[in-house]
């Protein structure tokens, strides 16, 4: 590499191609998962972190290299500063950068037992069809939404409690964390208000695409909320009333964050996926130690 080439693809230049601010969801996830597994950290401390980092910087950092690569005629025209089109990562390295992260996470994975080391796989693989043809699964809202929600919310939950139990988690575990990668999905189709024009110019059938905005926001709403009433009536079930009430006044409160949300949708989603957002994924947290309270019961 050029020392042109060099300064233009600084590390810092590489850090905003994999979005610190996209690691947080995986990365709190996994700590659910960890809280759901009931099982006390004891000296397990370093694999929670790798899982951490697999999580956040690892695995969603390659997946946001990935979809930028393969994203980056349509960031020209959407977002045009970002690293590959503005020609701050020059050539191929955009593709460089991807492939190596993966090389990356796998070894990081190795380190989490088998059951971590599938799902990071199972989440890689996701983060290259998600993006790259022949699949590219974000061509169509409907399965690029749901991929992205399962390897935002549902893998790393799975991950953090198979790193604690050294095994496959409860299916308890499995069904709350398969019920918020769902309304994950909702949370999803948030990010393509910002590049329906974009995404018409390019083929790409988002859910704002396909539905119209207004009937893409209403749908996000549903999407997100019904998931959520699934887990307070599964926290009912298993007889811990004051988790199941926690999640339902969180769930209330989106409620009325939604009404706002729905007047104006393409202005208001960065507002509600700062607010609404904040309220799902606290729910999360409590739904976490509802989970790991069962299993000391």
């Amino acid at each position: 590499m050029n020392s042109t080439v060099a300064q233009r693809s600084s590390p810092l230049v590489v850090l905003e191609l994999l979005k610190p601010i996209t690691w947080f969801p995986p990365m709190w996830a996994l700590g659910c998962g960890v809280v759901s597994s009931g099982v006390s950290p004891g000296q397990r401390w370093p694999l929670i972190a790798a899982g951490v980092v697999l999580a956040g910087p690892m695995v969603c950092g390659t997946s946001q290299a990935v979809n930028d690569w393969y994203d980056r005629h349509v960031d020209a025209i959407n977002e045009p500063e970002r690293p590959i089109p503005s020609g701050r990562i020059p050539g191929s390295w955009g593709l460089y950068i991807a492939v190596i992260w993966t090389a990356l996470s796998l070894l990081v994975a190795t380190l989490l037992g088998t059951w971590g080391f599938l799902a990071a796989v199972v989440g890689l693989v996701l983060a290259w069809v998600y993006s790259a043809p022949p699949i590219r699964l974000k061509q169509n809202g409907w399965w690029g939404n749901a991929a992205c929600g399962l390897c935002y919310e549902g893998l790393p939950w799975f991950t953090g409690a198979a790193v604690m139990s050294a095994s496959s988690p409860d299916l308890r575990i499995v069904l709350i964390a398969l019920l918020y990668s769902i309304g994950a999905h909702g949370i999803m189709t948030l990010n393509d208000f910002k590049s329906v024009e974009g995404d018409k110019r390019m083929g790409i059938d988002s859910l704002p695409v396909l539905l119209g905005v207004g009937n893409a926001a209403r749908f996000a709403c549903l999407v997100m909320a019904a998931p959520q009433a699934a887990v307070v009536a599964l926290l009912l079930s298993w007889q811990r009333p004051f988790h199941a009430g926690a999640v339902g006044v969180l769930l209330v409160a989106q409620f009325f964050l939604m009404a706002h949300f729905l007047g104006s949708p393409r202005e208001r989603a960065p507002w509600y996926n700062g607010t609404g957002i904040s309220c799902y994924v606290v729910g999360m947290l409590v739904s976490a130690f509802a989970l790991a309270a069962i299993r000391a019961a």
